[in-house]
C-alpha cells in the first residue's frame, strides 16, 4: 500500500452553464481529521456533503477546502434602468443649476440614486440548483483525488527517507554491538583493574565482596538487551514501511521506543566509543521522529 504524507495541495476548475467553479484543497499535519470549509454565500447547503466526502478520504490531517463560484460575463444578469425616473431627476438637476447655481449633476451621481439603477438577483429553479450542486460535488471529488495523489507522492519520498534513517540506526546498533569494550576479556581486565585500584586505596576492603559488586555492576551495565530490542524495532519499522497505509501513529510509537533504547544505551555505557555511538543514535532517532510527524 502507498504511504501518504499529511501535506498536499490541489486545485480543480470547471464551468457549468455560464458559471465558473473552482475548488482549492490543501492539508497539513494534524492528529486527526479537522475539516475547515470556505463556501460562498448561498452554498452552505453543501457543507454536510463536503465534510463527509473529505472525512471518507482521509484519516489524519487538517484539511481546508475553498469553493469559488462566479458567473461569466455572458451569464450576468442584465441591469435595469428606470429611464422615466432618470429623466425626471435629470430635469430637476438642470433646473437647480439654472435657478440656484448648483453644481451640475454627473452621470454616475444620477445612476447611484436609489431606484434609478438596479441589478436584479438571479432566480434559480430547483432543477438548476440541483444541476450546479452535482457539478460542484464532482469538482470536489476531482480535487480530493488530486490531493490524495499529492500526499502519496510526498509519502513515497518520506518512505525512502525513513528507510535511510532505519538503515543508519541499524548500522549504529551493530557498531555498538561490535565495540571491543563489550568483549569478555576487556570487561574482566577493566574490572580487575578497578578492584586493584580500590584495594590499593583501601587495603581493609574485602576483595571477595569487591569482586562480587564489580560483577553485579558489570551485569547492570550490559547493553545486550538494548541492542536486541533495537534490532527488533528496526525489523518492525521496515515491516511497517513495506506494508504502507496509515502507519503514522505506529511509527511515532516506534520512534519513542528507539529513543528509549538509545537513552538507556548511553546511560549504561562504560566506554567512550559506545557513548559516542549512543549520542549519534539519539540524533538519528530525533530526525526519524520529526519526519514521522508528516505521515498519515
Amino acid at each position: 500500500m502507498n504511504l501518504q504524507s499529511m501535506t498536499g495541495f490541489a486545485r480543480v476548475a470547471t464551468e457549468h452553464d455560464g458559471t465558473a467553479i473552482a475548488w482549492e484543497v490543501k492539508s497539513v499535519n494534524g492528529k486527526s481529521v479537522d475539516v475547515r470549509l470556505r463556501l460562498p454565500q448561498g452554498f452552505e447547503r453543501l457543507e454536510p456533503g463536503v465534510r463527509q466526502a473529505i472525512q471518507k478520504r482521509f484519516s489524519r490531517g487538517n484539511v481546508q477546502a475553498t469553493l469559488t463560484v462566479s458567473r461569466t460575463a455572458g451569464a450576468m444578469v442584465q441591469p435595469v434602468i428606470n429611464e422615466v425616473f432618470l429623466r425626471d431627476v435629470a430635469e430637476l438637476a438642470t433646473r437647480l443649476v439654472k435657478q440656484y447655481g448648483a453644481a451640475p449633476a454627473s452621470a454616475d451621481g444620477l445612476l447611484a440614486l436609489r431606484g434609478v439603477f438596479d441589478v436584479p438577483e438571479a432566480v434559480e429553479t430547483e432543477e438548476q440548483r440541483a444541476a450546479i450542486d452535482v457539478v460542484i460535488m464532482n469538482g470536489l471529488e476531482a480535487g480530493l483525488a488530486g490531493l490524495v495523489e499529492a500526499r502519496k507522492a510526498e509519502g513515497e519520498a518520506l518512505r525512502s527517507l525513513l528507510s535511510d534513517h532505519i538503515a543508519t540506526i541499524e548500522t549504529l546498533t551493530l557498531q555498538a554491538e561490535a565495540d571491543p569494550s563489550r568483549e569478555p576479556a576487556q570487561i574482566r581486565q577493566r574490572l580487575a583493574e578497578q578492584v586493584r585500584l580500590l584495594l590499593e586505596a583501601s587495603p581493609a576492603l574485602d576483595e571477595t565482596r569487591l569482586n562480587m559488586e564489580a560483577a553485579f555492576l558489570a551485569t547492570k551495565a550490559d547493553i545486550r538487551e538494548e541492542i536486541d530490542r533495537l534490532k527488533t524495532h528496526i525489523a518492525s519499522g521496515r515491516a511497517l514501511l513495506a506494508g504502507g497505509g496509515a502507519i503514522g501513529r505506529k511509527l511515532d510509537f516506534l520512534a519513542q521506543e528507539f529513543n528509549r533504547e538509545s537513552n538507556t544505551l548511553c546511560s549504561k555505557s562504560n566506554a567512550a566509543a559506545v557513548t559516542a555511538v549512543g549520542l549519534e543514535l539519539k540524533a538519528v532517532v530525533d530526525q526519524f521522529r520529526e519526519q514521522v510527524q508528516n505521515l498519515e
